[in-house]
């Protein structure tokens, strides 16, 4: 998952009177370093358990704070790769 307003998630903090140990914790992490590290701007992602958990505390969607991410690596065993043979 992505952040989508590190602003957002601050005035949502300011707003719910969450400090960020308190959300780090109920985030399920040890420490509050990676939720300063988001609120600064220096990390962008997160795994999706933790971002639910965020959005549940401060009582909002997870879709108002995240932008869910998808990749695709077409490498991954399950996708196949079609080529097409072009003629000489």
């Amino acid at each position: 998952m992505e952040l989508q307003d590190r602003k957002k998630l601050a005035k949502l903090m300011v707003i719910q009177d969450v400090s960020q140990r308190e959300l780090a914790h109920l985030a399920g992490w040890k420490t509050h370093s990676y939720l300063g590290r988001l609120l600064r701007g220096g990390a962008k992602t997160l795994n999706a358990e933790p971002a639910l958990r965020i959005a549940k505390a401060l009582g909002v969607g997870v879709d108002d704070l995240f932008l869910t991410r998808v990749s695709v690596n077409p490498a991954h065993p399950d996708m196949k790769v079609r080529t097409k043979k072009v003629a000489a």
